[in-house]
Order: C-alpha cells, then sequence, then structure tokens
C-alpha cells in the first residue's frame, strides 16, 4: 500500500508499564519484547528494559527453569512471509525499488531484535557480560529499525507492505539446542553477510541521490560489526568451553546447516574488526571460488 504523506501513529505507552510479578527478571522482559506483534511495540520494549537493565533494575534470575521450546516471534498480521526465491525482484532506480529494498533492511533489523533476545532468554548460565552484550544489541537493532522505518515513511511506505522471507528466524530456530552453533551461524554468517554487500548498497544509494538512506545505512554498518564481534568473541568462548577448535568447527558447522559454502565477495576489513582471523577469511575467499 502507498502512502504519500505516511505519518507514524500516535505511541501507546501504556505498555511500558505493564503488571510485574515480584520476581519478574531480564528472562521474563526477553520473552515480551519477543512476542510483542506491533514493531514499534517491539521497539519500545526493547529500549526500556535495556535501559533497566543496564540501570540495574532489571536483573537475571538466579535460578531459572529450562527455556519453553522456540516459537515464532511477534510480527504484524498483514506481513507476508514467503520464500526467498519468490521474493520479486526491484531496482533501487524507482521510488518504490527503494522501499523495497529498504523495508527488506529493515525486517533484517526487526528479525536482529528477536534474534538478540531469544539469545539472553534461552542459553542459561553463561557469564553475565554474554547477557550485556546481547541485551546491547537488541537496543541497537531497534534503533536501526525506527531509523529504517523513517526512510520507508519518506518513500511513502511502512513496514509490512511489502513482503519478506524468513531465513534469519529459521537459522535461530535451527541452532535453539546449541549456542555454539548459534554464535557460529547467525552472527557469523547471516549477519555477517551484511558486512559484505552494504558498501555496494551505500554507494548505489548515493549514486542515485539517496544519500539520507546511504547515511543511514552507514550507521548501521559500523554497528553491526560490533554486533559480529561479539557473535565471533562467544563462538570462540564457545569453543574454549566444549575442548573444540574454532576453525575446524566452523567449517563443520559450515557443511552441517549452511551447505558447507558461503558466497562472496567478502568485506574483509569489516570481517577482520569483527573478529575474523587471516586464516578464516583466507578460507573463506578459497571455498568461494
Amino acid at each position: 500500500m502507498n502512502r504519500q504523506q505516511a505519518q507514524p501513529a500516535a505511541a501507546d505507552t501504556s505498555y511500558l508499564s505493564p503488571p510485574e510479578a515480584a520476581d519478574f527478571s531480564l528472562l521474563d522482559a526477553a520473552c515480551i519484547c519477543m512476542a510483542a506483534v506491533d514493531p514499534l511495540e517491539k521497539v519500545a520494549l526493547t529500549q526500556h528494559y535495556a535501559a533497566r537493565y543496564r540501570a540495574g533494575t532489571l536483573k537475571l534470575p538466579a535460578e531459572a527453569p529450562e527455556p519453553e521450546p522456540i516459537r515464532a516471534p511477534g510480527r504484524p498480521p498483514q506481513l507476508v512471509l514467503v520464500h526467498p526465491r519468490d521474493l520479486p525482484r526491484r531496482g533501487l532506480g524507482s521510488v518504490d525499488g527503494r522501499a523495497a529494498f529498504i523495508h527488506a533492511i529493515a525486517h533484517i533489523e526487526l528479525n536482529a531484535i528477536d534474534l538478540a533476545w531469544d539469545a539472553v532468554y534461552r542459553f542459561r548460565g553463561l557469564p553475565g557480560s554474554f547477557y550485556a552484550d546481547w541485551v546491547s544489541c537488541a537496543d541497537d537493532e531497534s534503533r536501526h529499525f525506527v531509523l529504517l522505518r523513517d526512510r520507508l515513511l519518506a518513500h511513502g511506505h511502512d513496514y509490512a507492505d511489502f513482503p519478506a522471507h524468513n531465513g534469519l528466524w529459521e537459522m535461530c530456530e535451527k541452532t535453539a539446542h546449541d549456542g555454539l552453533a548459534r554464535m557460529a551461524l547467525v552472527p557469523r554468517v547471516l549477519e555477517a553477510r551484511g558486512l559484505d554487500v552494504t558498501p555496494a548498497m551505500i554507494s548505489k544509494l548515493r549514486s542515485l541521490g539517496d544519500a539520507t538512506t546511504a547515511d543511514v545505512l552507514e550507521v548501521i554498518l559500523r554497528e553491526e560489526v560490533a554486533h559480529v564481534a561479539a557473535g565471533t568473541r562467544w563462538y570462540h568462548w564457545h569453543c574454549a568451553r566444549a575442548g573444540v577448535e574454532p576453525r575446524k568447527r566452523f567449517k563443520e558447522l559450515l557443511g552441517e546447516y549452511a551447505g558447507g559454502y558461503l558466497r562472496g565477495p567478502f568485506n574483509l576489513e569489516a570481517r577482520l574488526l569483527a573478529g575474523f582471523d587471516e586464516d578464516e577469511l583466507d578460507y573463506l575467499v578459497e571455498q568461494a571460488g
């Protein structure tokens, strides 16, 4: 649906003061954020609980039962999810084409909020810095979504106006049983792909005169390096705890979950900043041919 003068709806902030049990914890907050159907509610709740966590008024429980089985996060009912091959291809030369592109990135960022909260909720008994990293990541992703939604509105559209795919969350489901696999494959494969492709998109948008969207992607690119780096850090932590060699296990996980192959080209500078080492990058370049 095209909105020539799309404007954000007035925000209902009543959900920021829900009744809380005396033992309400960071794990409960993660569940509430993931379950939120309205993207703006998900963003507001994420930022609210992240601020409380930073302030020390929202804590991990001393003890917690096993996590519930993973299920789909809240999404607006009008959002249509399709297989990636069924997404229509649109060029960036038209307003609608750019809007569809921005929508695709906004969808990734909305998924990334839930990916971060699921890591907080699902993987128990880890160092406090693990939870701090992924709460911070969820907070960043919520800001990214707002920046991109603003650009969607400027192009006459809103989130859920275009179809999207569910690849990120499907990988989250596949790795729900294994924190090591999750850290290897979600931040270091799927999210790291954004490091590779975003610079060319920024250049293309600038050549088309859309400097504002390009500037938004510059912000996101810089901050996503830190998110992939968090994944690398905790992947190596899990490998050390399990007594496995990180490079060898990463190759095995690519075979088990990603067909053993990652498509290039790769943003080697950004991946180095995100914790990939030279040997890993040499392997990625070699296997991509």
